[in-house]
């Protein structure tokens, strides 16, 4: 079996960490366990670009005793846990390709080392996967039968290339099922994202002044976080019914120009890029920190924080946070950026609780399985989950944590299907 990772010996120590996600995550527990009864995966190579972490190492156990042959690659060079890593090869002969700080060319490579294996079915964590299967790998393309998609970012991505008439295969968008958004993006990002804020800062955040780029469900779950830890959040957005809710849930609303010049904290959440530019660094605090939790690194621009602190204005001041000198509109001051600009919350923590990743991977794989049953009716493009499966997810999620709820009546759902009652 072909891998690269970084140390095979920490094998021992990833088991122990998947098992503790695992117990954690009984829909997929129970999927798991459907599959290997079942096996819908047999004779499919499912190719992952995603995030090797603890939450993510079930998922492709799942897949696996699904019958799937199963490789996987990173979608985020700082978001790799080498210890999870080397389990999933040696604990269950799962060929990897990640490691955790890979530069640009070692990324680039571990995708094509996956897509080298000839996947039948994709699953990708930001479209790059398929994007690089669409454009310099395409010559096993019309052997994939489908795939699935994880991030708000790679939808975007993927309905672009369906308006375009550039999409090959069907793709899911898992991120838009109700039980991945309203849960993993709200409350898995809101808590991850935090986390990283602070375990690479040890910052208080009680009293500081918090900016949150965007105002979807991601920024949702960071405000009110934030805010519940004692912070004064500032909402920036350019989507005035986002804006107008962020000022109905009580939260300031100002432009980034005015807004950048009060934060203390500046968290991007938007899924585009350009968001913090060279003017709003000119006009921030001394010691402002800059975090993103974005899927790509764009969103604050990097290359322009870095050509205003050249040379020897630009240090390491603690792991996952590089400070950068520069000339301010007020003098001197100190702009500090955490985990490269890349996802704080995997670059600096562990990324989302295992618990609200639960439904997100069970929507994963049961959207896998439901594209290679319906191979035969499936389009060249992006479909959103069958309400079906967002509907268990949620019926299996409620029987795992105890919760009971109630059910319509004949009465009741007669009522709901006439049009003759008043």
């Amino acid at each position: 079996m072909n891998f690269d990772i970084a140390d095979i010996s920490l094998a021992d120590a990833g088991k122990q960490r998947i098992a503790w996600a695992d117990s954690e995550m009984p829909v997929l527990a129970s999927i798991r366990e459907r599959f290997r009864v079942e096996r819908p995966f047999e004779g499919h190579t499912v190719a992952a670009c995603m995030h090797i972490t603890t939450e993510t190492a079930n998922l492709l156990r799942a897949l696996k005793a699904g019958g799937a042959n199963v490789v996987a690659c990173a979608s985020n060079p700082l978001s790799t846990q080498d210890d999870v890593a080397a389990s999933l090869v040696k604990n269950e002969e799962i060929a990897i390709f990640a490691i955790r700080g890979e530069n640009e060319a070692t990324y680039v490579s571990h995708i094509d080392a996956v897509l080298d294996e000839v996947p039948t079915v994709t699953m990708d964590d930001g479209c790059d996967l398929v994007t690089r299967l669409h454009t310099v790998r395409s010559e096993n393309i019309d052997k994939v039968v489908g795939g699935t998609e994880e991030t708000t970012t790679g939808v975007i991505r993927l309905r672009a290339m369906e308006a375009d008439g550039a999409l090959r295969f069907p793709i899911v968008a898992v991120n838009d099922a109700d039980t991945k958004h309203m849960f993993d993006n709200r409350y898995g990002t809101g808590q991850s994202t935090l986390d990283g804020i602070i375990r690479a800062t040890n910052v208080l955040l009680a009293g500081q002044v918090v900016v949150v780029a965007g105002y979807g469900y991601c920024g949702k779950g960071v405000a009110s976080r934030a805010r519940g830890l004692g912070a004064q959040v500032v909402v920036t957005e350019i989507n005035p019914i986002a804006a107008l809710e962020a000022v109905m849930d009580g939260f300031r609303v100002e432009s980034m120009d005015e807004a950048a010049k009060e934060g203390d904290i500046f968290v991007t959440v938007t899924g585009n890029r350009d968001v913090i530019v060279e003017r709003h660094f000119k006009a921030m605090k001394d010691g402002a920190i800059l975090a993103n939790s974005g899927h790509f690194d764009i969103e604050i621009d990097l290359k322009a924080l870095a050509k205003m602190a050249s040379g020897e204005r630009r240090r390491m001041v603690r792991p996952m946070v590089e400070e950068f000198l520069i000339d301010g509109d007020n003098g001197s001051i100190a702009v500090r950026v955490l985990a490269e600009g890349r996802l704080v919350n995997l670059g600096a923590a562990e990324g989302h609780p295992a618990a609200v990743m639960d439904m997100s991977f069970a929507n994963q794989a049961l959207a896998a399985e439901w594209v290679v049953k319906n191979i035969s009716t499936l389009g060249q493009k992006v479909y959103d989950v069958p309400r079906e499966i967002d509907d268990e997810v949620a019926k299996l999620k409620l029987a795992a944590m105890g919760v009971t709820i109630d059910t319509l009546t004949d009465v009741q759902k007669e009522y709901l299907t006439s049009w003759n009652h008043g």
